[in-house]
């Protein structure tokens, strides 16, 4: 039974040039105070809707609901917002078009303006793909966010990764039972070679050569790979390829306002800024986070001393966690 709310955004251009008519699932948390200064926004990430990204709030810790009204909008392409698996023809399956972060931002701007009548954002806060959201928003909205916190993320993506997507997909997508997106039943095995790739880079060498795998009750690197493909069997393969296109096209300076001057981009977020990398994140180093922070004017470099590559964003270690909580509260104070 779904818990989500839906907000319609009828006839909606987007920057691919098709108009469709799109639903944005989102879920609030907490109630919005009379002054309106407690709205904290997390974006979901990649393969994730708002069920998974749940874990980076709760009472007593930073973003707690207690205290902050928490907004939890999902991604388009992430099997609960517009998607390739929810969209009816011409525009499902493999006919869905490209959802950039600048797609998905206005959309995000109408729903709190327009629906829940937010004027001003405390925080927004997003791990992987939305950390690149939360730097979307710091560039486009610079006198309604206050503070922005991308976890583990950049604010374009590397030549590096992109080819590790890029690579990923091409696992997916070589399965004959892809049949180019209009399949009638998921392509297993694409699925899990998807899902087996993805496992090489989400967690690092540290990860498994220290066995930090361990303290998830897994026991062997096949285990690892198994807890990936799991994940990542719970999408659609359209939705995870559509997923990895707003990906593969992330960069905070790709739209009319900053046409494709990054350097512009970062200097219009405005608002105070800590991003925080994983110290061995193969995805996002924190050179590259490094190199933009130089371009924001109230920003700090802050990496997560961690162990478990990208996953040091995740939840899933509580140093991490406690790390990150830290940093949050900083923000929000």
């Amino acid at each position: 039974m779904r818990d989500d709310e839906i907000f319609e955004i009828p006839r909606f251009t987007t920057q691919s040039g098709v108009t469709l008519d799109l639903k944005l699932s989102y879920k609030t948390f907490g109630k919005l105070s009379p002054a309106g200064d407690n709205v904290v926004v997390v974006p979901t990430f990649y393969g994730g809707r708002h069920t998974e990204t749940e874990y980076m709030l709760a009472p007593n810790r930073a973003i707690d609901p207690n205290r902050h009204f928490v907004v939890i909008p999902n991604m388009f392409g992430n099997g609960n917002s517009s998607s390739p698996s929810n969209t009816p023809a011409p525009y499902g399956r493999g006919g869905f078009p490209l959802m950039s972060l600048y797609d998905n931002i206005l959309c995000q701007h109408k729903l709190l303006t327009e629906r829940l009548g937010v004027k001003r954002i405390r925080l927004v806060a997003g791990f992987s793909m939305g950390g690149m959201q939360a730097f979307q928003w710091g560039a486009l909205f610079p006198d309604m966010v206050e503070a922005i916190a991308p976890i583990c993320c950049s604010a374009r993506i590397s030549d590096h990764n992109w080819l590790f997507v890029d690579s990923a997909k091409a696992a997916l997508t070589l399965d004959p039972d892809f049949k180019d997106g209009w399949y009638d039943a998921p392509p297993l095995r694409g699925l899990l070679t998807f899902g087996k790739v993805y496992a090489a880079w989400l967690f690092s060498q540290d990860f498994m050569r220290e066995k930090l795998y361990q303290s998830l009750g897994l026991a062997t690197r096949r285990d690892v790979v198994l807890l990936t493909q799991n994940y990542f069997l719970q999408n659609d393969a359209n939705d995870l390829l559509a997923m990895a296109d707003s990906w593969l096209n992330g960069d905070i300076s790709a739209n009319p306002v900053f046409g494709g001057d990054l350097a512009r981009a970062l200097a219009a977020i405005k608002c105070r800024a800590i991003v925080m990398p994983g110290a061995t994140d193969q995805y996002f180093p924190p050179a590259d986070n490094a190199l933009e922070v130089k371009h924001m004017p109230n920003a700090e470099l802050r990496p997560i001393p961690s162990g478990w590559g990208h996953g040091a964003g995740f939840g899933l270690a509580p140093a991490d966690n406690a790390f990150i909580d830290r940093a949050l509260t900083e923000l929000l104070a």
